[in-house]
């Protein structure tokens, strides 16, 4: 039926041509953010996904960055441990020739006590971002014995979790200004100090001898404790530096796996543009012959 008052051919050929405009609007707008879901309204599952893990991204970021200081500080104490081992060897090795009998002990111990001033500035220049693990004050108010790193950030059924690696710097400290049970500055199984000890005073006597065998012998404990507390620093850092390269890893996969819940395909959405380039210039011409339809309706009362 032809009328004048209700064109059906037109209603169909608009409601198809506003269809067409509203998928081109979609793919437009993916094709200029560069996601298939940008907003809410998009997909409401995988945009809520989508926000929290990028959330949690970020802090991940902020474990990286931590990490990385973390293995900083590690790395300054374990340089400095490794000098001190350095320093002891030399006192050591001084005590050692200071045995042989007729020696000035008076000037060995010139030599070891500039060393022994150099193990203290060593300890108390071993500072990373206001941080000391080897020259302490346990008397301190801000004093804790137990240093931690920010290690990683996981979400478990919308429970945060933050974890941490711990280092016990009791085992690393040398110097300590209230206790004075560091590694350096507290007594031996001997009961022999390797930062105070002196040899100047010492004669050839038997006693003299002995007393002198037993600062060797308290020399090379601490030498191993410091060895103990180098190989404790080594390991600390090797793990932060696993962890860290983890970290950066579990970062890329979460924003792979991101990708693929809300990234526009382009090669689908250039194919689909074209398509409905088509089709809306297809439902131009079909809108138009529809409306032309009431024209022809004049010819019928000529």
């Amino acid at each position: 039926m032809s009328s004048l008052m209700t064109n059906a051919s037109a209603m169909t050929a608009l409601q198809t041509l506003n269809a067409t405009n509203k998928q081109m609007d979609q793919v437009q707008n993916r094709i200029s953010t560069g996601y298939r879901v940008s907003t809410a309204s998009d997909n409401a599952a995988y945009w809520s996904i989508a926000t929290t893990m990028r959330s949690d991204n970020m802090a991940l970021s902020a474990v990286e960055d931590a990490l990385g200081l973390g293995a900083a500080t590690v790395d300054v104490m374990y340089t400095a441990t490794e000098s001190t081992v350095d320093v002891v060897n030399e006192i050591k090795a001084k005590l050692v020739a200071a045995r042989q009998p007729g020696v000035d002990r008076a000037k060995i111990q010139s030599d070891i006590t500039e060393l022994q001033g150099q193990l203290q500035t060593i300890a108390d220049s071993s500072v990373f971002n206001g941080e000391n693990w080897l020259s302490v004050d346990s008397g301190a108010a801000d004093y804790n014995a137990t240093k931690t790193i920010v290690g990683s950030f996981t979400r478990s059924g919308g429970a945060i979790t933050i974890d941490t690696i711990a280092i016990d710097i009791t085992q690393t400290e040398l110097f300590d200004a209230t206790a004075t049970d560091g590694i350096l500055d507290g007594a031996k199984t001997n009961g022999n100090v390797v930062s105070t000890l002196d040899i100047s005073a010492l004669t050839d006597s038997a006693a003299d001898l002995t007393t002198l065998e037993n600062m060797i012998s308290d020399v090379d404990e601490a030498l191993g404790e410091i060895t103990d507390s180098a190989t404790l620093l080594g390991s600390v850092k090797k793990r932060v530096d696993l962890q860290k390269d983890f970290v950066s890893a579990l970062t890329d996969a979460i924003d792979r796996g991101v990708g693929q819940l809300v990234d526009a395909d382009m090669n689908e959405e250039s194919t689909r543009l074209q398509a409905l380039q088509v089709q809306q210039q297809l439902g131009i011409q079909a809108l138009s012959i529809a409306n032309s339809n009431s024209q022809n309706i004049l010819s019928l009362f000529r």
